[in-house]
């Protein structure tokens, strides 16, 4: 998905956004072939979130929206 151009990053504990509806549009076609190629990934939410935790992608909800991070493809916003 970050291949893809998309910001994904997990929510919390529970789950993950994609990113922007602009960055979804234009990966449309690879989030396309990704879900066709493997499928529904609820039962893999923990090690989703797990994995973006350990990317930096993560925003906890409770903390002050000043330590959100953005990120622009793999790339880190300052």
């Amino acid at each position: 998905m970050i291949k893809a151009g998309c910001d994904i990053c997990a929510i919390g504990n529970r789950g993950y956004v994609l990113g922007d509806v602009e960055e979804m549009a234009a990966a449309a076609d690879d989030l396309a072939r990704i879900g066709e190629e493997f499928g529904d990934r609820d039962f893999l939410l923990p090690e989703i979130v797990a994995h973006l935790k350990t990317l930096g992608r993560y925003i906890d909800p409770e903390s002050p929206i000043e330590t959100w991070q953005s990120y622009r493809g793999n790339q880190k916003l300052q």
